[in-house]
């Protein structure tokens, strides 16, 4: 099991000192902002991504992240090292949780915190035994105020179903964790074709494609049975190295915006509810904000994920805008 994941392959659009947007258009068209208006931000939820790590002091993301750890050879395996030093999981961390601070880029979730798990490489290899011990890290990690992970982000992927990462799967699932990961780039615009990467293709999974900002599906997303439903993969806008911004294209872009919107809808609804959530009852709150673009299920699932799909009731709203209220007056 050694050097057999990967980095899903992605494309580099552009690479800039400051960003041309503090909300980034993906982040804008699942409609994330109409959900912090009602105070939902990712407070209190923490979303383990596993990647190519993180650069920790990046000023969009420094006050973002819980902790971290390294499953990989890279700085002669030290685990408490889980720099980036290939750019893609700085990206993917940005789009799930950039702070919102009117500089640099916001996230999806912009009060969550990142437990960053780097499994991959600089080179954006890594075996499956490291993702298979990342994946258990973070059902096991606790934070020093009893944290716990409620959300997996996962944007690679390799040709090979590995029992172990199954299981492992199975049991962030078990333990009422979303586990959210990338389709994958090899699609053809076929829809007579499938194809399949792992751990994606796990019917346990949120499988996410990718669609551009005209709603258009992504010429390179993978189609299959499994797909769950799609999200903004051309051309997003997030942090990235040496304090710098990218744009970057592939469905390991659209997964991050699922991830973190999952940790916005737990808010939502566990406020709602009054009680934790399942993970197969977030998973059905996820796709009952999806909209058809009018292909078939294995082009793109239930949908383009729309967060404002969903209406909490008019005695939730009222509560809601009352709490909204008085924290304003504080």
């Amino acid at each position: 099991m050694n050097r057999e994941m990967r980095l899903i392959p992605f494309r580099v659009e552009k690479i800039m000192k400051a960003a041309d947007e503090n909300i980034p258009q993906g982040i804008e068209m699942i409609k994330a902002p109409k959900l912090w208006e009602e105070d939902f931000k990712g407070k209190g939820n923490v979303v383990a991504v596993i990647d190519t790590g993180c650069q920790p002091d990046h000023p969009d993301l420094k006050d973002r992240i819980i902790d971290g750890r390294n499953f990989t050879d890279d700085y002669n395996g030290d685990k408490n090292n889980f720099s980036d030093n290939q750019g893609h999981g700085t990206h993917v961390a940005g789009t799930v949780a950039a702070s919102l601070d009117d500089q640099g880029v916001v996230g999806a979730a912009p009060e969550v915190s990142l437990l960053i798990l780097k499994a991959l490489s600089g080179e954006g290899y890594g075996s499956y035994q490291g993702i298979i011990d990342a994946i258990h890290y973070a059902v096991d990690w606790r934070g020093d105020n009893g944290e716990r992970v409620r959300v997996i982000s996962m944007s690679l992927g390799g040709p090979n179903d590995i029992p172990e990462m199954h299981e492992a799967i199975i049991r962030a699932v078990d333990n009422n964790i979303v586990v959210v990961c990338a389709a994958g780039n090899e699609g053809d615009a076929n829809e007579a074709t499938e194809e399949i990467a792992y751990p994606g293709y796990y019917k346990e999974v949120v499988q996410v494609g990718a669609v551009d900002f005209d709603k258009n599906l992504a010429e390179f997303t993978n189609f299959n049975d499994e797909i769950d439903l799609v999200a903004p993969g051309v051309n997003v806008l997030s942090t990235y190295l040496q304090n710098e911004y990218a744009r970057l294209s592939g469905t390991s872009m659209a997964t991050p915006h699922v991830a973190g919107a999952a940790a916005l809808i737990i808010n939502q609804c566990e406020e709602d509810f009054g009680r934790e959530l399942t993970e197969p009852e977030i998973y059905a709150q996820l796709v009952k904000r999806t909209e058809s673009l009018g292909n078939s299920r294995s082009m793109e699932g239930n949908g383009l994920l729309i967060l404002t799909k969903y209406e909490s009731s008019p005695e939730d709203k009222k509560k809601r805008a009352a709490k909204v209220s008085s924290q304003n007056k504080q």
